[in-house]
């Protein structure tokens, strides 16, 4: 699947635009030698690249095992130095190809946002799952990892020489571009951490699979896009990969071929995004993008009158051929991202970038809540704008091309900047009927579908999709939520994380039949209505950077004070964050906007808060709570097979308070997503606004948590008086 690019020499086009490196030939063979390199040294760490004779020889023995009908588990693994470290677990047969068994991501296990540390704890969690199936770890297969790391090497060694002597100071500032130069060494001993942690005397060998192959394939097979012949684009659009930032492939027949890479950490959508959100909004990278994102919509979002979208537009090179490159006589990040990103022509523009230790400080951050007594609060709002309205005029080019070369009118989106939710949308919005009718000459629309997983922690699973795929294993079925991360809480690990002094706590009920199940749901239901703020933690959680359902916080949408409730005293966040709608199909189609080319099984697309849609007339005023600033929704489109107490929620609501839509905002305060039963009661803790937190335990049996001793305030015991009454 591996093409070779030419390098290009740098592009002068006037004083105030480069496009391309310094030393275009040097960073080449840099990059070739210390790729050489790197494959001996970390072939003798134990380390296997794709076409090595360990490699080859490990496909082989799984083609062969699933060829005699025989089940195959592989184990894909983020492993230290990269954000999102983690552990997929996945099981592979002949007849059904692969299934997802859990994906694990050390975040929630350590409580470290976007952790690089080793996956300790992730790797422990899958090793008791693979036991309570009656597997040990000898019946993995092969581990797999998420990047390629000899030619990582090679790539970073291609960053540091494209400018050198000015980009050396990379060389300090590994994390640029997501990498943690502190953990990087220990990524090299990982067989041996790992054959450690194991109880193994020998280091385990592990295969290195391409970062962008992975979130190719993976995101492919798991959409609901059939393979009937026509072909399927897909895009990879990152931070940065272990070749390049942007790659292009196509699908047809079952067989997928890259088209494209971009061979380049810093021609990068994600380090436009993530650099200038973050040196303008004064959050940190890897926090910056969503709450830039939310703040566009209060910014001038009209590309005629924004005051700086034409010139912040000159920041990145719309080449031929679909080509997005950064223009180097503006932007000094591929030199120097945090002290000093900008270079004269882009601080004329959006001013100086704020340091790095300015950022999270409350005079530098950007809040919506500034802007009737701050003067510079609507300015820098149209900076976010112009920033989102760049963003999405690369997206589109990179697509159109891609479009216009296989002739698809499916796309699959990936990649770390397919989180972007509005660009999402602006996608389809774009590449409508008439564009088909003048690029392609037939009666068509673009069909977009993007994984729950977009971003790193997918490209785990990933791994193991690619090489059960390079194994011979069919595709899989596609993927329909996305419940995948531990395993269910059980009735005792509930019960301990229960018993604190200062946790009140009461079984309600139990989900294991219908009329328990429909039960629960109407509590729940009923709590809302009376403007409540419950958390929902049920089953495995959620993987992937979204609450789904399973680790939600939920509330009244018809409620006016609800966002500024949440946010304030649940979250203890920024207005500046929008709420998401969570809805049954009947529901998401009254009150938004459902684009036609999101319908494929039965709007799948719009299942994971990766998509916005336009609300209909009249929704703000029924459910202003998860209408944003410029009139969207995030939506999550809730299915009664794939969740059956949340979709019965939402019916329930739909009887209290006339909308089968919730408020939905992720079960968190300042942290990753809620993963066990002592995590969510240490959440309830944090979050004085939050009324109670409702606990499903893996027999079925229901648990209230609420505010115990002097912080119980009396309002859930209340209602649950009330609702019992009722009943």
């Amino acid at each position: 699947m591996a093409t070779r690019f030419p390098c290009k020499a740098p592009l002068e086009l006037n004083p105030t635009t480069r496009i391309g490196p310094r030393h275009p030939k040097l960073a080449a063979g840099g990059f070739r030698a210390a790729r050489w390199l790197a494959a001996k040294t970390f072939g003798a760490a134990g380390f296997h690249q794709l076409g090595s004779k360990f490699a080859d020889a490990r496909i082989a023995q799984v083609r062969d095992k699933l060829a005699r009908g025989e089940t195959v588990y592989l184990a894909g693994l983020g492993a230290p130095g990269t954000h999102n470290s983690g552990v997929a677990l996945v099981e592979v047969t002949q007849a059904h190809g692969p299934r997802l068994i859990l994906n694990n991501e050390e975040e929630r296990f350590s409580g470290n946002k976007h952790t690089t540390e080793y996956p300790r704890a992730s790797v422990d969690a899958m090793v008791a799952a693979l036991r309570g199936i009656g597997r040990d770890i000898a019946d993995i297969d092969a581990w797999l990892t998420s990047w390629d790391y000899p030619t990582l090497a090679g790539t970073l060694a291609r960053a540091v020489l494209e400018e050198i002597p000015q980009s050396l100071k990379l060389l300090r500032t590994t994390e640029a571009a997501g990498f943690d130069g502190r953990r990087l060494d220990q990524m090299t001993r990982t067989p041996k951490i790992l054959a450690k942690q194991m109880g193994l005397s020998e280091r385990l060998p592990l295969i290195c699979l391409p970062h962008h192959d992975n979130h190719a394939w993976f995101s492919y097979a798991a959409s609901p896009f059939a393979d009937d012949g026509e072909p399927v684009a897909v895009a990879v659009l990152d931070g940065t990969g272990d070749q390049g930032s942007i790659s292009l492939y196509v699908v047809q027949h079952g067989k997928m071929r890259r088209l494209y890479c971009n061979d380049s950490m810093f021609d990068s959508l994600g380090a436009f995004y993530s650099v200038i959100s973050s040196t303008q909004g004064g959050w940190t990278w890897l926090s910056s993008e969503g709450r830039y994102m939310g703040a566009a919509a209060w910014g001038d979002m009209n590309r005629a009158t924004n005051p700086y979208y034409a010139r912040l537009r000159n920041v990145l090179h719309f080449g031929e051929a679909g080509e997005v490159r950064l223009n180097r006589a503006m932007a000094n990040w591929y030199c120097d991202p945090f002290d000093n990103p900008y270079k004269t022509a882009l601080t004329d523009i959006l001013g100086p970038a704020l340091k790095p230790e300015q950022l999270w400080n409350p005079d530098a951050v950007l809040r919506v809540e500034d802007i009737h007594h701050r003067p510079d609060t609507k300015d820098r709002l149209d900076k976010a704008a112009a920033t989102q309205l760049v963003f999405e005029d690369a997206m589109i080019h990179v697509v159109d091309h891609l479009l216009r070369v296989t002739g698809a009118s499916r796309l699959v989106l990936t990649g770390g900047v397919a989180l972007n939710a509005i660009g999402n949308m602006r996608l389809l919005e774009h590449f409508n009927e008439a564009w088909f009718a003048g690029a392609q000459q037939r009666n068509a629309r673009l069909h977009l579908w993007v994984p729950p997983v977009p971003g790193d922690p997918g490209v785990t699973i990933g791994a193991a999709w690619l090489f059960a795929h390079l194994a011979g294993a069919p595709r899989g079925a596609p993927m329909t939520h996305a419940f995948y991360c531990g395993l269910p809480p059980s009735n005792e690990s509930i019960a301990s994380a229960l018993g604190a002094d200062d946790i009140a706590s009461q079984r309600i009920g139990d989900i294991s039949t219908a009329d328990g199940r429909d039960a629960i749901a109407d509590l729940m239901a009923f709590v809302v209505a009376q403007s409540g703020v419950i958390a929902l933690y049920q089953g495995a959680a959620e993987t992937g950077p979204r609450a789904l359902g399973h680790r939600s916080i939920l509330a009244n949408p018809c409620d006016h004070n609800a966002r500024e409730r949440l946010n304030e005293r649940v979250k203890y966040r920024e207005a500046i964050r929008p709420l998401a709608p969570m809805a049954t199909l009947e529901a998401a189609h009254q009150y938004f906007e459902l684009l036609p080319g999101a319908s494929d099984a039965g709007y799948n697309a719009y299942n994971y808060m990766v998509l916005t849609a336009q609300s209909k007339p009249g929704a703000r005023d029924k459910i202003p709570a998860v209408i944003h600033a410029d009139g969207t929704g995030r939506i999550q489109i809730v299915n009664a097979d794939d969740d059956p107490l949340t979709h019965a929620y939402l019916k329930a609501l739909g009887r209290h308070i006339g909308v089968e839509i919730s408020v939905n905002t992720s079960f968190n305060v300042a942290g990753p997503i809620a993963q066990t039963p002592q995590q969510a009661i240490d959440t309830l803790r944090r979050s004085k606004g939050l009324d109670a937190v409702v606990l499903v335990a893996d027999n079925g049996a229901v648990y209230a948590a609420w505010h115990g001793g002097e912080r119980d305030n009396g309002r859930f015991s209340s209602w649950f008086a009330q609702w019992k009454s009722r009943r």
